[in-house]
């Protein structure tokens, strides 16, 4: 893999290469790892900032922020591939250029500041009088925001894609989730026709995107993934998550292949309450990789790791996992592979990089779906 300067990743090539293999599925024993240790920005953050509704944010702040959190990782030898998510844009965004009221929240704990929308429409009615346009203030201002971001970010860090918010996600942003729930029975067409201007909206900001933030090394940097080859997205299935395998199949399947043949696949994060739909989730043309993340209620995602396998192929996954129960795993040579691990309350760096030459000479248990 050819060199390029990444100064807060000095180790970058090699990684690259480690979550490349792992991504092309070339060896089904291989583990990677994303370590979580204490960081002084995060303190500092939250020190500074109070849980809920704030104000936008400034982006020089929020560069700030990234460049700061970021470059604290420098040393730290995993398989992290340094990138700021720019959560200010998420959900806000979409609903935002078709004249929704974007609202932003603050989480001190993880240092983020999403974006969301109250849902746009009192009814169906005014369904017909939304379109988008590339002139729109919000478009224009998403705009600038990639380009500024890309100009403090380079040579020091990535910059990750962010969440689509696209088929029933996105009519979720016009009429709320309960009335698109009912909205499937009682005005099927009305739902069609909001899941194509979602897919408009959708496409455009994406491509606006990957026009902005270049590609590292011919892959995109992600939260979810850290680094995957190619131009790819990132969506949910989170309004499935309360319906029927068969619901996803009529409802979400057809829009995630079109967004994902749009650029090069996708990747995708399920909740717990969505594990009912990881069969229809394997069969998305396009998907490189899922995500399984944690809630309360549910047995953790690593505990449930051989089942998912199981029944999602070999397709690459990513798990959150506590250091204790992950250097336990390593010790017994117990770890699945083909997986990346998202390692949480690891005590100190030194620690996190002495773990990791034992990740890096880790063999895992082989997937019985790698094809050979």
């Amino acid at each position: 893999m050819s060199q390029f300067p990444l100064s807060y990743c000095p180790h970058a090539s090699q990684v690259l290469e480690r979550l490349q293999q792992l991504y092309d599925h070339r060896d089904p024993e291989q583990i990677c790892a994303v370590l979580e240790v204490p960081s002084g920005t995060l303190t500092e953050f939250s020190r500074t900032h109070t849980d809920g509704y704030c104000g936008c944010p400034e982006t020089s702040d929020r560069i700030r922020f990234w460049d700061a959190y970021l470059r604290e990782r420098t040393s730290l030898q995993d398989d992290a591939i340094p990138s700021a998510y720019l959560s200010e844009m998420d959900q806000g965004l979409y609903g935002g250029l078709i004249g929704g009221d974007v609202r932003f929240l603050c989480d001190p704990v993880s240092g983020w500041i999403s974006s969301m929308v109250p849902p746009i429409l009192s009814d169906w009615g005014g369904l017909e009088s939304l379109s988008f346009a590339r002139s729109h203030p919000w478009f224009v201002r998403y705009q600038t925001y990639l380009d500024e971001f890309a100009a403090a970010a380079e040579g020091k860090f990535g910059i990750s894609h962010f969440i689509l918010i696209s088929g029933l996600n996105f009519v979720f942003e016009l009429v709320g989730a309960t009335h698109t729930y009912f909205a499937l029975t009682d005005h099927p067409d009305k739902v069609r026709r909001a899941v194509e201007l979602g897919l408009e909206i959708n496409t455009a900001v994406q491509q606006a995107f990957f026009e902005r933030v270049p590609l590292l090394a011919g892959g995109t940097c992600s939260n979810m993934v850290q680094w995957i080859p190619g131009r790819i997205v990132s969506e949910s299935v989170d309004p499935f998550h309360m319906t029927s395998l068969a619901c996803f199949e009529q409802w979400g399947l057809a829009n995630l292949e079109a967004i994902f043949a749009r650029f090069d696949g996708g990747v995708l994060h399920l909740h717990a309450n969505g594990r009912h739909l990881l069969e229809g989730v394997a069969a998305v043309r396009g998907l490189r990789a899922v995500y399984l993340a944690d809630d309360r209620g549910f047995p953790p995602a690593f505990d449930f790791l051989a089942e998912a396998r199981a029944r999602l192929g070999d397709l690459p996954l990513v798990v959150s996992v506590p250091y204790d129960v992950f250097r336990k795993g390593l010790e017994r040579s117990e770890l699945m592979g083909g997986v990346l691990y998202r390692v949480s309350r690891v005590p100190d760096l030194e620690t996190a990089n002495r773990l990791m030459d034992t990740v890096r000479a880790y063999r895992g248990r082989r997937s019985p779906f790698h094809s050979v």
